[in-house]
């Protein structure tokens, strides 16, 4: 059977961290632990943006939340003794982050210092919280990863009720990273970073997880970071280590790669723009931001 490669579409820069803002010089313990041995000036995750347009980015090493404008003019709102990965609003107007070292953050938009929402679950210390999914309720799903990997699934994925309940949902994954809810609630996607998958996972009516499978395959050094989806259903899979997005239908079929210009650790990505139908993505080797216009909007979830 022949196979056709998905349709490419060559990303455009939108913006980069100014070099005023880049610590070329400086150490980090995630640094040293996640990239050995390189030189990690800054590293940029998490997009997501306000209601005004103002796209909001983390810088993990550093403990850094920046507010790019529209015109990709760059602010610090924040620096803090963490590791801040993940980043959604929150229905309270707070900016919540899962943070690597300190867990789950919440940060008021104007800036400042994050207050803990919860650093650990019955006394005891996550692996390493990695990104997360809010729904318009207060429910926040969100990922424990950690240094897990094929050699050690134990990576979790919790939800957070809106009266502060925990579930552990799943206790068996190897790399847990970007997470999303599909437009009926029915469906958890989870990208398995060091699995080079993306899961798919049925909610039940009680809420718990039944019949995971894998939903796509992929390959490469790295593995499936951030996900996002669109109106039409399609899964947008950040990869970091191909320099690429790749986008999946909802029956599980590539039908897109959204190529970087520069760098190919691509790790996340948000929908923008006054129609939601421009697609940010954070390269965060170069930490540089990129654009593509999609044909259909982002998915409010």
């Amino acid at each position: 059977m022949f196979y056709a490669p998905p349709p490419e579409t060559l990303c455009e820069i939108f913006s980069a961290v100014p070099d005023a803002l880049r610590r070329p010089n400086a150490r980090s313990d995630w640094a040293d632990a996640n990239k050995p041995g390189q030189s990690v000036p800054c590293f940029i995750e998490g997009p997501v943006f306000d209601a005004a347009g103002n796209l909001f980015v983390s810088d993990i090493p550093y403990g850094r939340i920046f507010r790019v404008s529209a015109a990709g003019e760059w602010t610090q709102i924040a620096e803090y003794d963490g590791e801040p990965n993940g980043m959604k609003f929150h229905p309270d107007g707070r900016l919540w982050i899962t943070d690597y070292k300190r867990g789950l953050l919440a940060l008021d938009p104007k800036g400042g210092t994050p207050e803990t929402v919860l650093a650990r679950r019955n006394a005891e210390s996550f692996k390493g919280l990695n990104d997360l999914c809010v729904l318009p309720d207060g429910t926040v799903y969100f990922t424990d990863q950690g240094q897990t990997g094929m050699h050690d699934p134990s990576g979790r994925v919790y939800r957070r009720s809106p009266d502060g309940k925990l579930d552990c949902l799943l206790s068996n994954g190897p790399s847990p990273n970007g997470v999303v809810l599909d437009r009926t609630r029915d469906v958890l996607f989870i990208a398995m970073t060091r699995g080079n998958c993306v899961w798919r996972a049925p909610v039940l009516k009680d809420g718990s997880l039944s019949k995971v499978g894998n939903f796509c395959q992929l390959y490469g050094a790295s593995g499936p970071d951030g996900l996002a989806l669109d109106v039409e259903g399609n899964l947008f899979v950040a990869h970091a280590s191909l320099g690429a997005v790749f986008v999946f239908s909802p029956h599980g079929g590539c039908i897109a790669k959204l190529k970087t210009p520069v760098g190919t650790t691509v790790t996340n990505l948000a929908f923008g723009g006054a129609d939601r139908r421009d697609l940010y993505i954070t390269e965060s080797a170069t930490s540089t931001i990129l654009r593509t216009r999609w044909h259909a909007a982002g998915a409010a979830v």
